[in-house]
């Protein structure tokens, strides 16, 4: 498929970039490019062949949230590792203004 410089020019400008003359044609001979080859695999036979979003068969492993308290010697410890701390609680610089 190959695009039209009104098309490149119109695409550059929906993307926000600002492209010279040089740029507007080899980008737009490599989108032309990757159009042609997406019309390639829309002539392939799919029939009978499942959607799917990923082939290894990894999935997802969740586990349930624990809360675990600590002892006042493994807080104290971890407090003492905080370069500043305030009632108890690590200090950080604010985030928000």
């Amino acid at each position: 498929m190959v695009l039209s410089e009104d098309q490149i020019k119109h695409i550059a400008k929906l993307a926000r970039l600002e492209l010279s003359e040089a740029e507007l044609k080899k980008y737009g001979s490599q989108l032309s490019d990757v159009l042609s080859y997406v019309d390639q695999l829309r002539e392939a036979d799919v029939d009978g062949v499942e959607p799917t979003a990923q082939v290894t068969g990894l999935e997802n492993i969740f586990r349930e949230d624990a809360v675990e308290e600590w002892d006042g010697v493994e807080r104290m410890a971890a407090l003492d590792q905080a370069p500043d701390t305030e009632d108890g609680q690590v200090k950080v610089k604010r985030v928000l203004s």
